[in-house]
């Protein structure tokens, strides 16, 4: 008995399950139906056992079996599979039919690994928390130490539940991911711990493991309490558990820093449904199995696969209204300190409650960028008090910013009336140097030349000349002398556009050469080797988002300037690497706040900050990017894509007044809701506002809209004409 999709086969023979390509064994499983008992110890035993009855029921077959435990706990279970979407779908259901002297249960869906059971022979994809073998990731993140045994991640911590894991050596790939977006809230009255039972909770946990045939629970401390129990383990599987958990994590910080215990330490949080007589599971999984030639064509396809089966609805927006929205908010938050212009650090919501006033050249401050985009729109609109406004910023900074070694200071406080000592970091000045580059350029053509701006640009030009790498990289950070302060290269993408841009500007080939020697050392590291990491300048140097993100414009850049095929394949890679860190599908989150657009809103769009951590807006930013992208390559999930970020991301904002802050267009900085309770700062700081208003400046220079679905109703020829956006310099 079995069902075939592609050239894969699922064979259910003795009360197993073997999958099969071409007659070769790659995967499977001889007992499908596990469970794990919380025990009157409050531990964890897991057994497992065949099927019992499989039959055929059309183009579907149902495995059937009851599975008894020894503390007399009984679980009737019922699985039924069929051919989908390019694979499989299993929907599972699990009824306690008797309940024995346990707290908790939960069940797997797994398949173990054939060709080894070796966790160094795998590559695995999971979004926004595991690439590869998770070499850029922190030490307490899972999937580093691969000596573990349970590698399991809550669902609601991924941009779309899935996991998958390639064999490097034969590109075989396994994947499981939930079959839809039909989370419900958990319990509200019960409090997470590290082995609790919840009867509401919907939350499936995705990964891997290879367990030891004995209890694993850790005490506050991080003992181990092990206990052997007799169940036969195969080997090396992936899962889908549920309900969820963190499986097997190393503990970051010790509560108890007085206590002397010396060894390593972890955690390893569950969560069971109660065994009580009728109780129920339901939940059904997309299955997987194929072959990739390289882990970025398996992470590319696994994504879409399971985008184009969960996606969230489109949000609906004005962004023309939410457009000068933004505007209005940038020009009344922006004033005069003293000899300095800018706008506060950050500002507490719902009715911006100023908290810091501090300048930060680009990343969280986006200060220039903010000038450039008041001084545009103030011209545009005109309205002068956005103009002048953005004209004194960009002033502030070229007035004052600049350093003998060429490199300018990244953060002014006007409390002090100068310069903190913060790191020089390359993506910060990249952020500051290319909106100075572009207000120069506006002004220019306006007819009004603005030789201290293009001179502040040579300057910094000049001395990102003088500091490469004969490598063709940048560091990470540097002193205000020049020197380096942080030797990691991977952020050297963030600069490259600006080197086009001022090349295209001046004509000298220096500054060309410059660019493409950082795109041939990004092409092998970034893209090749998906080192994109350290793009959040307050974050260590691990792996985010925000690197991919100026790998995409800096790949970009180049391919506008060369028309090089190489350019756009990294501009590619690089998009479906960052992609991947949106969540493109929705749960329902609770907020401690009444004024909080995600009480009527969904959290679709947001993105993963750091691996495995929270999520904010910023994938805003690159909606007008991800449109150029489908344009040129005429690939069609670009453009949905585009669309997504372009209207989802604006869901943490209050777009229209109805949510209450104090001006609409107002959002969140960012927070992590993988425990569906968002946990946040409730502020605002102005890379929000400006990762909004810039992709939508652009897109309306470009198209001559706010939307992109009114830029589709262009003819082909007129958008890929618009879109040869260095023709301007010609």
């Amino acid at each position: 008995m079995k069902l075939t999709s592609r050239d894969c086969s699922l064979v259910f023979d003795h009360g197993g399950i073997e999958v099969k390509k071409k007659g070769k064994l790659l995967y499977f499983n001889r007992r499908p139906m596990f469970v794990t008992v919380k025990t009157v110890f409050a531990v964890s035993e897991f057994y497992d056992q065949a099927y019992s009855k499989i039959t055929t029921e059309g183009n579907q077959i149902l495995a059937e079996g009851i599975l008894t435990v020894p503390s007399g706990s009984s679980f009737s279970f019922a699985d039924r599979y069929e051919t989908a979407a390019e694979g499989f779908k299993v929907s599972r259901s699990v009824k306690v039919l008797k309940a024995g002297d346990d707290l908790g249960f939960s069940t797997k869906v797994s398949f173990v690994m054939a060709e080894s059971d070796d966790t160094r022979d795998y590559n695995c994809f999971a979004p926004g928390v595991w690439y590869k073998q998770n070499e850029f990731a922190p030490d307490y993140l899972m999937g580093k130490d691969l000596d573990c045994e349970y590698y399991w991640r809550m669902e609601t911590g991924m941009a779309l539940p899935l996991f998958a894991m390639q064999n490097i050596s034969s590109g075989e790939t396994a994947s499981l991911s939930r079959w839809a977006a039909d989370v419900t809230m958990q319990s509200t009255d019960i409090l997470r711990s590290e082995n609790h039972t919840d009867p509401r909770c919907t939350i499936g946990a995705l990964g891997m493991s290879k367990p030891e045939c004995r209890t694993l629970n850790y005490m506050y401390y991080g003992y181990a309490v092990r206990k052997e129990f007799e169940t036969q383990v195969d080997g090396l599987s992936i899962d889908y558990v549920y309900p969820a958990c963190d499986g097997q994590m190393p503990r970051r910080n010790m509560v108890f820093t007085g206590l002397d215990y010396q060894q390593k330490s972890k955690t390893f949080q569950r969560i069971n449904h109660p065994v009580e007589e009728g109780f129920e599971q339901h939940y059904s999984i997309a299955i997987q199995f194929q072959h990739y030639a390289s882990f970025q064509l398996m992470m590319k396809d696994t994504w879409r696969k399971t985008y184009n089966r969960m996606r969230d609805k489109l949000f609906e927006v004005d962004n023309e209204q939410h457009f000068h929205n933004c505007m209005k908010l940038l020009t009344r938050y922006t004033r005069k300190y003293g000899d300095s212009y800018g706008l506060p650090f950050a500002c507490q919501l719902p009715d911006m409650d100023i908290s810091c006033v501090s300048f930060q050249f680009g990343f969280v401050g986006q200060q220039p960028g903010i000038g450039y985009q008041l001084l545009r729109y103030g011209d545009k609109e005109n309205i002068p008090e956005s103009y002048e406004k953005g004209v004194n910023i960009i002033d502030f900074w070229t007035r004052t910013a600049m350093t003998e070694s060429g490199l300018p200071q990244m953060c002014y406080n006007p409390n002090i009336q100068g310069f903190e000592p913060y790191p020089h970091y390359i993506r910060m000045l990249a952020d500051g140097i290319e909106a100075i580059l572009d207000a120069y350029l506006y002004m220019r053509n306006k007819g009004d030349e603005r030789p201290s701006w293009l001179a502040f640009c040579r300057r910094t030009a000049d001395w990102l000349i003088s500091i490469q790498n004969d490598d063709g990289s940048f560091c990470r950070a540097y002193n205000t002398d020049g020197s380096i302060r942080m030797n990691s290269k991977s952020n050297t993408p963030s600069v490259i556009r600006f080197l086009v841009q001022f090349y295209l500007v001046t004509g000298d080939e220096r500054y060309k050469n410059a660019a493409i020697s950082a795109g041939e050392w990004s092409f092998v590291h970034n893209y090749l080797n998906l080192e994109y990491r350290g793009g959040t300048c307050d974050n260590t140097d691990i792996q985010d988002k925000e690197a991919g993100i100026y790998a995409i414009f800096g790949f970009l850049a180049l391919y506008d300037l060369t028309g090089g095929e190489k350019w756009l394949e990294g501009a590619v890679g690089a998009a479906d690497y960052t992609e991947t860190w949106t969540y493109a599908w929705t749960f329902p989150v609770r907020t401690p706040w009444p004024k909080h657009p995600f009480n009527q809103y969904s959290i679709s769009g947001q993105s993963i900050i750091t691996i495995g951590g929270g999520a904010d807006v910023y994938m805003a930013a690159c909606s007008y990017t991800y449109y150029r992208l489908y344009i040129i390559t005429g690939d069609e999930h670009y453009l949905d894509f585009a669309e997504f970020i372009h209207k989802n991301t604006r869901q943490s904002n209050d777009v229209d007044g109805s949510v209450g802050y104090i001006m609409p267009g107002l959002g969140h900085e960012s927070g992590n809701f993988t425990s569906q309770t968002l946990q946040s700062h409730y502020h605002w700081l102005p890379w929000c506002t400006y990762v909004e208003v810039d992709p939508s400046s652009r897109l309306y220079d470009t198209f001559g809209c706010y939307e992109i679905e009114a830029a589709q109703r262009l003819s082909p020829q007129e958008r890929a004409e618009r879109n040869r956006i260095y023709a301007v310099f010609e």
